[in-house]
């Protein structure tokens, strides 16, 4: 390398890492001091993107009752939970963490709910694969099978007598 380049290197490196040191704290200033009046803590919340008047507040906020109602199932036997709730749980938390940060403005405290959400359901769905291999002494294939087996020949079941399915439930 020629001292030429070198020193063109040098100089490039310089400029790069002065284009890095922005001091922390300024994210919010404009260049111009005199046209932005500073504002307090609450007006940068009320006035964010993804602030307290926005959906991408509310969501997270409200969606916390679902995974508070899932971990309060971990007090439940094995025996009483469902899989297909579980599994529900699972697939939700995994797919809305992706979208969270594919929409903008990036959601951070709505893919922070929904991977809690994500494990929740698969804590469950581990219990319960668990608990029935020891009552059946089976692998947890074999327990996923026959579980699925189960859940078609319900499904089975309401598509032939849909009125019956109601009664049964109770829902009449």
């Amino acid at each position: 390398m020629t001292s030429r380049a070198g020193l063109r290197f040098a100089q490039f490196t310089r400029a790069a890492r002065a284009s890095f040191r922005q001091p922390i704290g300024r994210r919010f200033q404009t260049t111009d001091a005199a046209a932005a009046p500073e504002q307090t803590t609450f007006q940068r919340l009320w006035n964010s993107p993804i602030g307290i008047k926005t959906v991408h507040f509310w969501a997270p906020v409200m969606k916390w009752t679902v995974v508070l109602a899932g971990a309060s199932d971990f007090t439940r036997p094995a025996e009483n939970l469902s899989v297909t709730q579980s599994i529900a749980l699972t697939c939700t938390g995994a797919i809305w963490t992706r979208w969270c940060f594919v929409i903008k403005p990036k959601n951070i405290l709505l893919a922070t709910v929904n991977a809690l959400l994500g494990c929740v359901g698969v804590i469950q769905v581990s219990r319960i694969l668990m608990h029935q291999r020891n009552v059946t002494n089976s692998t947890v294939p074999q327990v996923a099978e026959e579980d699925a087996k189960g859940e078609a020949n319900i499904a089975k079941g309401i598509a032939k007598n849909p009125e019956g399915a109601v009664k049964k439930a109770g829902l009449n």
